[in-house]
């Protein structure tokens, strides 16, 4: 039983971390208001190094629709513009000389109903993820030769477990697809 307990534990946790990667994912999905988190994509040659933006700059947020980044070394501006221009985020960079300036137009229904479709996406690969932790986990289960009665309990917790990461999955997108949807 013991074992049941690891199998289920680990399962669990990979779960987890499928909707964690699905919420940093989503963290990406630009809304109406400005945010730092849009950046984590980006990234420039610092030094040979391939290095996210916002480890070689500050990031703020002086207005709900602008982001301001002033990197650390003022050699690497230059780099930091080029890196935006060419990302799909689809913002032009302002270079004042010292400082990024990225201002985020306001976003068309046709714009936000893309977001949603993508989000919709992104949900369905979160889970694909976690069906695939449970489809592990049954086989698992299944090669511990458990009576049939303690295998049947043992696969209905799984799926138990499954709906409720699911359903955490199908909530976290409803409250994204808000945010997309208001103005």
């Amino acid at each position: 039983m013991e074992e049941l307990e690891m199998v289920l534990l680990e399962g669990e946790e990979r779960m987890d971390k499928a909707i964690a990667s699905y919420q940093h994912e989503l963290s990406t999905v630009r809304t109406g208001r400005a945010s730092a988190s849009l950046l984590d994509t980006i990234q420039i040659d610092y030094y040979g190094v391939p290095t996210p933006v916002k480890q070689i700059s500050s990031i703020s947020v002086p207005e709900a629709n602008q982001l301001y980044i002033k990197p650390f070394d003022k050699s690497s501006l230059k780099d930091i513009e080029h890196a935006i221009f060419a990302s799909p985020l689809g913002l032009t960079p302002q270079n004042d000389g010292s400082g990024i300036r990225l201002i985020l137009p306001k976003m068309t229904e046709e714009r936000r109903r893309e977001l949603v479709k993508q989000v919709s996406k992104m949900e369905e690969q979160a889970k694909v993820h976690v069906r695939n932790v449970r489809r592990e986990l049954n086989d698992e289960i299944k090669k511990l030769d458990l009576p049939e009665d303690d295998e049947k309990g043992s696969l209905e917790d799984v799926q138990k477990l499954t709906d409720k990461k699911i359903e955490k999955i199908e909530q976290i997108t409803e409250e994204k697809n808000k945010d997309l949807m208001s103005i």
